[in-house]
C-alpha cells in the first residue's frame, strides 16, 4: 500500500525568532482534505548525557522562564545552521559542563511533539571527559550550575518529578 503524503497548497510566516519561527500552512491532507495547520520550526537538538565514568552523570541546574523553576536536567543544546550533530554536542558540552568528551556515541533520537513542531532531539552518551582549563562562553540566556549525580540518584530525581522535563527522563532510560 503507497502511503501518500500532505502536500502544502500556500505558507505565511507568523512568527520568527532566534529559537524558531511559527508557519501558518495551507495544506491537502493525504486523505484529500484540506486544513490549516500552524507549525513550529525548530532546528534539530543535541541531548547529551555526559557520563565521568559508568555510575555517574552530569545534570545541570537551570532556570527555565517559561515555567519559572529551577530543574535539574541534561545538558541540551540546539544545532547552529549548518553545525553537524557531533560538532554541536561537543560544543554543548563545553558550554555547559566546563567538559570536553573524549568519546560521542548516538544512543538515540525523537521527534518530541510532532503534532505542531519538527523539532528532532538527538541522544549522545558523552564519556571520557576531560575537564576544560579555561570555561567555554555559555549563552546569554542560559543560568544553569553543573553537577555530577550517580546514575541512580538522577534517575530517582526524575522519579520524584524533580527533573520535571521529558528530554531528561528519556535520556536516561536510553543509558
Amino acid at each position: 500500500m503507497e502511503e501518500r503524503s500532505a502536500t502544502a497548497i500556500d505558507s505565511r510566516t507568523v512568527h520568527a525568532g532566534r529559537v524558531f519561527t511559527i508557519v501558518s500552512d495551507r495544506v491537502r491532507l493525504p486523505n484529500g482534505r484540506e486544513t490549516t495547520l500552524d507549525v513550529v520550526r525548530h532546528r534539530p537538538s543535541v541531548i547529551l548525557v555526559p557520563m565521568p565514568d559508568p555510575a555517574h552523570v552530569v545534570l545541570v541546574r537551570q532556570y527555565r522562564y517559561c515555567i519559572d523553576r529551577w530543574i535539574w536536567e541534561l545538558p541540551a543544546g540546539t544545532l547552529e545552521p549548518h553545525e553537524d550533530v557531533e560538532t554541536a554536542a561537543r560544543r554543548e558540552c563545553r558550554e555547559e559542563t566546563g567538559r570536553d568528551p573524549g568519546r560521542i556515541e548516538r544512543v538515540g533520537a525523537c521527534y518530541p511533539t510532532p503534532g505542531y513542531c519538527d523539532e528532532l532531539m538527538v541522544f549522545f552518551r558523552l564519556t571520557e571527559l576531560k575537564t576544560l582549563t579555561t570555561p567555554a562562553a555559555r549563552d546569554e540566556d542560559e543560568v544553569l550550575e553543573p553537577r555530577v549525580f550517580t546514575l541512580e540518584a538522577a534517575r530517582q530525581l526524575a522519579r520524584a518529578a524533580d527533573v520535571a522535563d521529558m528530554k531528561t527522563v528519556v535520556g536516561l532510560s536510553l543509558v
